[in-house]
């Protein structure tokens, strides 16, 4: 198949081209580079995948940007595309609803002739608790979260009206080597390697149903052929891990001693996510398989990986 994956320079995106090219599927990548995170660590994300066959990218802005020849003979479409992070929707509000809402418009109305459109969405919708099934009720908590919320309903109306054939994922607390480096673990990581005090916002004891980014691929895959049209599916984890927990599982890693500091918390942020996969798993098969102390493991080999690559500092006159 020819498939199209919007956001496929960031962090699951460039995890599930690669699957799909694993897999015999040629892939059509889009992404447009915005400023929430440097271009490098974009561009390094996609350097392998540049170098592979049946895999093309276009530099586009959903926004804007014509998307008709890139859609061309395209089967599938998975849009990973978004503009991620809680806390800068409080005061980027015109880019979370441009990108988040405008650019996936423009995206279904250039998508018309696809079989099946798979759409990435995340807990956030469900608000400060996310625990339960897909039938929890969505309050979200940030404008991140509303806007999130409100790509669902604006494809399920398409879905009603048009038959358009979408599908939604909610993911939870995605993790794993090329995660984003605005995210807690990655940051956790960086400090402890650095030596640096850990900023913890709250009391800790706020809790995920962590994802491994393999995991996360697996589920998207399958949901290609075995999610229903117009339904929405939780992608999580098996297990639930607390904040204070998943800092000691890396200093551990590390061999270093945490030294934590404590802020209020954050406005928006969730206090615990748990997903109930059940209606995914019984759809499309989805087992979560990896356990998060393997997981947040390789992240921290991933991260160590990256600092054997850096070039030496010039010493000192």
């Amino acid at each position: 198949m020819r498939i199209l994956v919007t956001g496929a320079a960031g962090f699951v995106g460039s995890h599930l081209a690669e699957r799909l090219l694993a897999d015999g599927h040629e892939v059509i990548a889009l992404d447009c580079f915005t400023d929430y995170y440097p271009r490098s660590v974009k561009e390094r994300n996609l350097a392998g995948l540049l170098r592979s066959q049946g895999f093309r990218f276009h530099e586009l802005d959903l926004r804007v940007d014509p998307l008709d020849a890139a859609l061309e003979g395209v089967d599938v479409v998975v849009n990973q595309a978004a503009m991620a992070g809680l806390m800068r929707s409080w005061t980027d509000f015109d880019s979370y609803v441009s990108c988040n809402l405008t650019g996936l418009q423009r995206l279904v109305d250039a998508s018309r002739h696809v079989r099946q459109f798979v759409h990435i969405s995340t807990s956030s919708v469900y608000g400060t608790d996310a625990v339960g099934d897909e039938d929890t009720p969505t309050r979200p908590t940030s404008p991140y979260g509303v806007t999130k919320l409100a790509a669902e309903k604006l494809l399920l109306a398409q879905v009603a009206v048009h038959g358009f054939p979408a599908t939604i994922l909610r993911y939870f607390s995605i993790y794993g080597p090329r995660q984003r480096p605005d995210m807690a673990y990655h940051i956790f990581i960086e400090a402890l390697m650095d030596g640096q005090p850990i900023t913890v916002y709250g009391d800790g004891l706020q809790s995920r149903s962590n994802t491994y980014v393999t995991d996360a691929v697996a589920g998207t895959v399958a949901a290609i052929d075995g999610a229903r049209v117009g339904e929405v599916y939780n992608i999580g984890g098996g297990q639930e891990l607390g904040l204070l927990e998943a800092i000691g599982i890396i200093a551990e890693e590390l061999g270093a001693q945490p030294t934590i500091h404590h802020e209020p918390a954050r406005p928006g942020d969730q206090r615990r996510t748990w997903a109930d996969t059940t209606r995914a798993r019984e759809a499309f098969g989805y087992d979560p398989l990896v356990e998060p102390r393997h997981g947040l493991a390789e992240q921290v080999r991933w991260q160590a990986g990256l600092r054997s690559l850096e070039p030496a500092a010039p010493s000192g006159a």
